[in-house]
């Protein structure tokens, strides 16, 4: 089948959705990052406190990835994405009402179910993507959405400045920013989404090269889900899984950089806090859709999809390495451009780590396994802060040369466990078994 330029572009209707759900999910969660060195001055919080109240957003992440997955798989991206939305909205609002005298506690309650909302963000977003593009189109269309949680990360310390004040005297408000966004957000997603084959407005071309290069067609009933003893022991579920230990790290740049830059180089003011942040994620964004674009130009230059992917794998941990100098600076901006190069790699690697699983998991499974990923990631984040809590009040900011050292290292020693695990991405087929080349 021909797989010349098609006519019509639907598709990137519904990326540019998936973009917009991401950056309201991003500048949702990223609210607390900007305003922790606020509210631990206000509340008299401690690095643990600040690390509990994080982790009970990791906890239920990890929950919400194993629940939300199944949820999406079984009832599809339309329904479901609109539940998850719906979810974290409210919960992100809640944190307006929590009073002083129940401060730690009605934080930890509401980052909870923000937690297990916002985990059905990227479930149902990589799905949406295996769903309206081919293969060869995946990691490019994942950088792009991709890119909206880097635009999220981006708007907050913009806005969060504004709304609540140079020093957070009305830090409420910052919580509040997002809600009318996502209401209107479900009431297009529910009226626009439909699978590509049953929408009115996909030409016969574009539903011709989006569907090229499946394996099987897709239809729009809810597919069964697939038990977790049936995608739990293959080595393609968790190649993935361990790649998502990097999200610590991720989590690590976006929950803990203001709390760096106040201990080590002494910024308190949210407008130098924000510009700092900004700069950050605006060069994350630039590495997300670099990512994805990188391995797309690595096909449409002969390379095999296994070597583009790996090979750009390989490039977004080589941009991670320098950051383990960060805390070794006395140049605040110096550190914040080590930060956004290694932020960038990691939203590269992103791209690219969540195209694999469309590369060779069948579609009624994709979902599920990036909420088994996406619950090792959070995981994997829940240690970080818990060692940091501990870590840096014990040991003071001495520690955080640890945690960049970390950082720095641990895409390479991944990359090379994903590859032993996969040295070829042959896909599985419907039945789970090797697709025989």
């Amino acid at each position: 089948m021909s797989t010349t330029k098609p006519q019509g572009t639907y598709r990137y209707r519904i990326l540019a959705m998936l973009f917009i759900a991401t950056t309201i999910n991003y500048m949702d969660r990223s609210i607390m990052g900007v305003l922790g060195p606020t509210l631990m001055d206000k509340f008299q919080w401690t690095n643990t406190d600040f690390a509990n109240i994080n982790i009970a957003f990791k906890m239920a992440y990890a929950i919400g990835m194993l629940t939300m997955g199944g949820i999406i798989d079984r009832f599809g991206t339309r329904i479901g994405y609109a539940i998850s939305i719906a979810i974290w909205s409210c919960f992100g609002m809640l944190h307006a009402a929590i009073q002083p005298a129940f401060a730690l506690v009605g934080f930890i309650g509401a980052r909870f179910g923000l937690g297990i909302g916002e985990a059905g963000n990227f479930p149902a977003a990589v799905k949406t993507v295996a769903e309206w593009f081919p293969k060869k189109d995946r990691a490019f269309a994942t950088g792009i959405f991709n890119a909206g949680s880097n635009v999220g990360a981006v708007l907050a310390p913009i806005a969060v400045p504004l709304v609540a004040g140079a020093t957070g005297e009305n830090w409420q408000y910052a919580f509040l920013i997002t809600g009318f966004f996502s209401i209107a957000w479900v009431i297009v997603w529910l009226r626009m989404y439909r699978k590509p084959e049953d929408h009115p407005k996909v030409s016969a071309e574009e539903l011709a090269y989006i569907n090229h290069d499946c394996q099987v067609k897709t239809d729009d009933k809810p597919v069964e889900k697939l038990p977790w003893s049936s995608v739990l022991p293959l080595r393609q579920t968790w190649a993935f899984a361990i790649g998502k230990i990097t999200d610590a790290v991720w989590f690590f740049f976006m929950f803990w950089s203001a709390i760096f830059f106040k201990e080590v180089f002494g910024l308190k003011d949210m407008h130098e806090l924000g510009g700092a942040l900004v700069v950050i994620y605006v060069v994350a964004d630039i590495g997300s859709i670099g990512g994805g674009y990188l391995s797309k130009m690595f096909i449409n230059r002969g390379f095999g999809l296994n070597a583009a992917r790996k090979l750009s794998l390989l490039i977004c941990a080589l941009c991670i390495l320098p950051v383990a100098f960060a805390p070794l600076t006395s140049n605040v901006w110096i550190a914040v451009c080590l930060i956004a190069l290694a932020s960038g790699g990691h939203q590269a690697w992103s791209a690219n780590l969540f195209t694999l699983v469309s590369d060779v998991m069948p579609k009624k499974a994709i979902a599920s396994v990036v909420g088994i990923g996406g619950m090792v990631g959070a995981v994997s984040g829940m240690i970080v802060d818990f060692a940091l809590g501990q870590g840096l009040d014990g040991a003071g900011k001495s520690f955080f040369f640890v945690m960049f050292a970390v950082a720095a290292s641990l895409y390479l020693i991944i990359l090379l466990v994903i590859h032993l695990l996969l040295p070829k991405l042959t896909p599985l087929d419907e039945n789970l078994e090797l697709v025989k080349e």
